[in-house]
Protein backbone atom coordinates (compact mmCIF):
# COMPACT_ATOMS: atom_id res chain seq x y z
CA UNK A 1 0.00 0.00 0.00
CA UNK A 2 2.85 2.37 0.84
CA UNK A 3 4.44 1.78 -2.60
CA UNK A 4 1.16 2.66 -4.33
CA UNK A 5 1.01 5.99 -2.46
CA UNK A 6 4.63 6.79 -3.41
CA UNK A 7 3.93 6.01 -7.06
CA UNK A 8 0.82 8.23 -7.04
CA UNK A 9 2.76 11.09 -5.38
CA UNK A 10 5.60 10.75 -7.89
CA UNK A 11 3.15 10.75 -10.79
CA UNK A 12 1.45 13.92 -9.53
CA UNK A 13 4.80 15.64 -9.04
CA UNK A 14 5.83 14.65 -12.56
CA UNK A 15 2.62 16.05 -14.02
CA UNK A 16 3.13 19.28 -12.12
CA UNK A 17 6.68 19.67 -13.40
CA UNK A 18 5.61 18.81 -16.95
CA UNK A 19 2.97 21.54 -16.75
CA UNK A 20 5.61 24.09 -15.77
CA UNK A 21 7.74 23.09 -18.74
CA UNK A 22 4.79 23.37 -21.16
CA UNK A 23 4.22 27.04 -20.24
CA UNK A 24 7.82 28.13 -20.72
CA UNK A 25 7.80 31.70 -22.05
CA UNK A 26 4.11 32.13 -21.21
CA UNK A 27 4.95 34.22 -18.16
CA UNK A 28 3.48 34.03 -14.70
CA UNK A 29 0.31 31.96 -14.25
CA UNK A 30 -0.77 32.25 -17.89
CA UNK A 31 -1.21 36.04 -17.64
CA UNK A 32 0.53 36.67 -20.94
CA UNK A 33 -1.45 36.89 -24.16
CA UNK A 34 0.11 34.76 -26.92
CA UNK A 35 1.10 36.45 -30.15
CA UNK A 36 -1.04 35.64 -33.18
CA UNK A 37 0.31 33.60 -36.04
CA UNK A 38 -0.49 33.71 -39.72
CA UNK A 39 -2.61 30.55 -39.38
CA UNK A 40 -4.90 32.15 -36.80
CA UNK A 41 -5.70 35.35 -38.69
CA UNK A 42 -7.89 36.61 -41.45
CA UNK A 43 -5.33 37.85 -43.91
CA UNK A 44 -4.84 40.98 -45.93
CA UNK A 45 -1.69 42.69 -47.23
CA UNK A 46 0.57 43.60 -44.32
CA UNK A 47 0.36 47.32 -43.65
CA UNK A 48 1.20 47.30 -39.95
CA UNK A 49 4.27 48.96 -38.53
CA UNK A 50 6.61 46.23 -37.36
CA UNK A 51 8.38 46.17 -34.04
CA UNK A 52 12.16 46.28 -34.44
CA UNK A 53 13.50 42.88 -33.47
CA UNK A 54 10.04 41.34 -33.46
CA UNK A 55 8.45 39.10 -36.00
CA UNK A 56 5.45 40.74 -37.63
CA UNK A 57 2.59 38.46 -38.49
CA UNK A 58 3.06 36.86 -41.90
CA UNK A 59 -0.15 38.57 -42.98
CA UNK A 60 -1.79 41.34 -41.00
CA UNK A 61 -5.42 40.94 -39.95
CA UNK A 62 -7.92 42.48 -42.37
CA UNK A 63 -9.81 44.20 -39.55
CA UNK A 64 -8.28 47.62 -38.71
CA UNK A 65 -9.30 47.23 -35.05
CA UNK A 66 -7.45 43.90 -34.89
CA UNK A 67 -4.43 45.48 -36.58
CA UNK A 68 -4.39 48.18 -33.89
CA UNK A 69 -4.77 45.65 -31.08
CA UNK A 70 -1.96 43.49 -32.49
CA UNK A 71 0.32 46.54 -32.79
CA UNK A 72 -0.43 47.67 -29.23
CA UNK A 73 0.15 44.13 -27.97
CA UNK A 74 3.51 43.79 -29.72
CA UNK A 75 4.81 47.26 -28.86
CA UNK A 76 3.44 47.11 -25.30
CA UNK A 77 5.23 43.83 -24.59
CA UNK A 78 8.40 45.03 -26.32
CA UNK A 79 8.59 48.35 -24.48
CA UNK A 80 7.44 46.99 -21.10
CA UNK A 81 11.04 46.21 -20.15
CA UNK A 82 11.71 49.95 -19.93
CA UNK A 83 12.22 51.38 -16.45
CA UNK A 84 10.00 54.37 -17.24
CA UNK A 85 6.59 54.64 -15.55
CA UNK A 86 3.93 52.48 -17.23
CA UNK A 87 1.89 55.46 -18.44
CA UNK A 88 4.90 56.87 -20.31
CA UNK A 89 5.62 53.50 -21.87
CA UNK A 90 1.94 53.21 -22.85
CA UNK A 91 2.14 56.64 -24.50
CA UNK A 92 5.15 55.46 -26.50
CA UNK A 93 3.27 52.28 -27.40
CA UNK A 94 0.33 54.30 -28.68
CA UNK A 95 2.66 56.61 -30.62
CA UNK A 96 4.20 53.58 -32.34
CA UNK A 97 0.73 52.45 -33.41
CA UNK A 98 -0.58 55.80 -34.61
CA UNK A 99 -0.93 54.67 -38.22
CA UNK A 100 -3.06 51.67 -37.18
CA UNK A 101 -5.33 53.92 -35.08
CA UNK A 102 -5.62 56.33 -38.01
CA UNK A 103 -6.51 53.42 -40.30
CA UNK A 104 -9.26 52.29 -37.95
CA UNK A 105 -10.61 55.84 -37.75
CA UNK A 106 -10.35 56.28 -41.52
CA UNK A 107 -12.56 53.23 -41.96
CA UNK A 108 -15.25 54.97 -39.90
CA UNK A 109 -15.04 58.21 -41.84
CA UNK A 110 -15.15 56.59 -45.27
CA UNK A 111 -17.89 54.08 -44.45
CA UNK A 112 -20.36 56.58 -43.07
CA UNK A 113 -20.42 54.55 -39.84
CA UNK A 114 -19.81 57.67 -37.78
CA UNK A 115 -23.54 58.38 -37.88
CA UNK A 116 -23.53 61.53 -39.97
CA UNK A 117 -24.59 61.45 -43.63
CA UNK A 118 -21.07 62.39 -44.74
CA UNK A 119 -19.38 59.89 -42.40
CA UNK A 120 -18.44 62.56 -39.88
CA UNK A 121 -18.37 61.81 -36.19
CA UNK A 122 -21.54 62.64 -34.28
CA UNK A 123 -21.42 63.75 -30.66
CA UNK A 124 -23.32 61.48 -28.29
CA UNK A 125 -23.16 60.68 -24.57
CA UNK A 126 -20.50 58.14 -23.67
CA UNK A 127 -21.83 54.92 -22.21
CA UNK A 128 -18.88 54.93 -19.80
CA UNK A 129 -19.09 58.40 -18.25
CA UNK A 130 -22.02 60.26 -19.84
CA UNK A 131 -19.80 62.98 -21.32
CA UNK A 132 -20.38 63.96 -24.95
CA UNK A 133 -17.99 62.11 -27.20
CA UNK A 134 -17.65 60.72 -30.71
CA UNK A 135 -16.38 57.46 -32.19
CA UNK A 136 -12.91 58.83 -32.94
CA UNK A 137 -12.40 60.08 -29.39
CA UNK A 138 -13.68 56.79 -27.99
CA UNK A 139 -11.26 54.81 -30.17
CA UNK A 140 -8.36 56.96 -29.02
CA UNK A 141 -9.41 56.45 -25.40
CA UNK A 142 -9.71 52.71 -26.01
CA UNK A 143 -6.23 52.59 -27.58
CA UNK A 144 -4.74 54.49 -24.62
CA UNK A 145 -6.29 52.07 -22.16
CA UNK A 146 -5.31 49.00 -24.15
CA UNK A 147 -1.70 50.21 -24.48
CA UNK A 148 -1.45 50.74 -20.73
CA UNK A 149 -3.05 47.35 -20.10
CA UNK A 150 -0.53 45.54 -22.32
CA UNK A 151 2.43 47.28 -20.66
CA UNK A 152 1.19 46.45 -17.16
CA UNK A 153 0.24 42.91 -18.21
CA UNK A 154 3.71 42.30 -19.65
CA UNK A 155 5.37 43.64 -16.50
CA UNK A 156 3.12 41.76 -14.08
CA UNK A 157 3.36 38.50 -15.97
CA UNK A 158 7.02 38.91 -16.91
CA UNK A 159 5.84 38.31 -20.47
CA UNK A 160 8.35 37.88 -23.25
CA UNK A 161 8.33 40.33 -26.17
CA UNK A 162 7.28 39.06 -29.60
CA UNK A 163 9.62 36.57 -31.28
CA UNK A 164 12.63 38.00 -33.09
CA UNK A 165 12.12 38.87 -36.75
CA UNK A 166 13.57 36.60 -39.36
CA UNK A 167 16.56 37.98 -41.18
CA UNK A 168 16.16 39.33 -44.69
CA UNK A 169 17.18 36.64 -47.15
CA UNK A 170 17.39 38.98 -50.16
CA UNK A 171 20.78 38.95 -51.87
CA UNK A 172 23.14 41.76 -51.00
CA UNK A 173 23.73 43.95 -54.09
CA UNK A 174 26.83 45.76 -52.90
Amino acid sequence: MRNLQLIAAAALAGLGLAGCNANRGAGVNGVCKPFTTANAQTTAPAAATTVPGAAPPANAPADPAAMLDDCLHRWGYTLAASTDPANFVADATLAACGSQLAGWNQQTLTSGAGGAPNGGAVEAPSLMNGQNTNPLAERYSFAQGRALFYVVQARAGKCAPPPAAQTNTAPNRS
